[in-house]
């Protein structure tokens, strides 16, 4: 495995994180699954693994900085965080218990999903 491309990729997730809110899901996936070749459990395995590490912070202190940052959105995204710590163990659960050919088939709904919502709402 080249060193360079995960390193790209988490770049491109970085980015499109500090940009757009987004990073795991939409780009560390699809990307992991075309260079690498794995199945989409391990995709999402190898996203989550990158995300437990603190990559948020560095833009959050960013964000801070410029006074984006207040009581009232921190503590949404600490009750947001909340909410993911159950809400990943339960679909972690439920994607492992799925055939691969499934899931991805599942993702690939939720992103056109995704991408007509806002293509209609902008």
């Amino acid at each position: 495995m080249s060193f360079l491309i995960p390193v790209l990729i988490g770049v491109s997730a970085g980015i499109s994180s500090g940009l757009f809110g987004i990073g795991g899901g939409i780009i560390i996936v699809p990307l992991v699954l075309y260079f690498f070749k794995v199945p989409q459990q391990s995709a999402i395995a190898t996203s989550l693994i990158s995300l437990l590490l603190p990559v948020g912070s560095l833009g959050l202190l960013q964000y801070y900085r410029s006074g984006f940052v207040n009581p009232e959105n921190l503590k949404i995204g600490l009750t947001i965080a909340a909410g993911m710590l159950i809400g990943t163990f339960f679909g972690a659960k439920l994607a492992t218990s799925l055939q691969a050919e499934i899931l991805s088939k599942m993702f690939a709904v939720f992103l056109i999903i995704v991408a007509i919502r806002i293509w209609t709402t902008s």
